[in-house]
């Protein structure tokens, strides 16, 4: 299976904003960019992922991006989310990947002994492996094999939509409840969770 891992990231300097009452806007800065220098260090350590892609309109993002050998795509604008993965994903299936994994950047405990646990469930295709978030609503990795199997339809309360389109799909849908991909840096409380663990990105 010809993987390719997809990383949407927002501009590090807006990103995190429902935790402005906590930290600073340069410590949200320095926050995200440690948050996706780790995602792409995880990533580099997998010899199952082909190729990863960022994307994103943060020029700042796509150069650390490309110093860790990832290919970007730069956006314009402020387009939605799951129109710039199926932008993404595009540019992928033009290399003939056969599956695509997004992973955003805002999982601090991720490690890549959990992703190789969460592609190795995949198998043969059609496929779809879901990592929900810690709350059972959200979608914090999302496998797809083939590529282009589903739309993506990421948001609020994505994980059941995620599944329903799955099962549409005539996909075998796997879901993978792992701590390290269910707790997604996003609110006050998620930061006090991840302070527990005392890892040096976290303000």
């Amino acid at each position: 299976m010809t993987l390719w891992a997809i990383v949407p990231v927002k501009p590090l300097r807006r990103g995190k904003s429902r935790l402005a009452g906590t930290l600073s806007e340069d410590e949200r800065t320095n926050l995200n960019r440690s948050l996706l220098q780790n995602t792409l260090k995880t990533l580099s350590e997998l010899k199952e992922v082909e190729e990863v892609l960022v994307i994103s309109r943060d020029p700042h993002a796509l150069t650390i991006a490309r110093n860790y050998g990832a290919r970007t795509v730069r956006e314009d604008g402020q387009p939605e989310l799951n129109t710039a993965l199926k932008r993404a994903t595009v540019v992928a299936q033009v290399y003939a990947t056969g599956a695509i994994l997004i992973l955003p950047a805002d999982l601090p405990l991720i490690t890549a002994e959990d992703v190789r646990a969460l592609i190795e469930r995949a198998g043969e295709p059609p496929t779809v492996v879901i990592a929900p978030d810690r709350h059972g609503t959200g979608t914090n990795a999302l496998l797809i094999s083939p590529s282009g199997l589903i739309e993506y339809d990421f948001g609020e309360n994505s994980f059941q939509r995620h599944c329903q389109r799955a099962r549409e799909a005539g996909a075998r849908l796997k879901v993978v409840n792992l701590p390290s991909l269910g707790l997604d840096l996003d609110l006050p409380e998620d930061l006090e969770l991840v302070r527990q663990f005392e890892l040096p990105a976290i303000p």
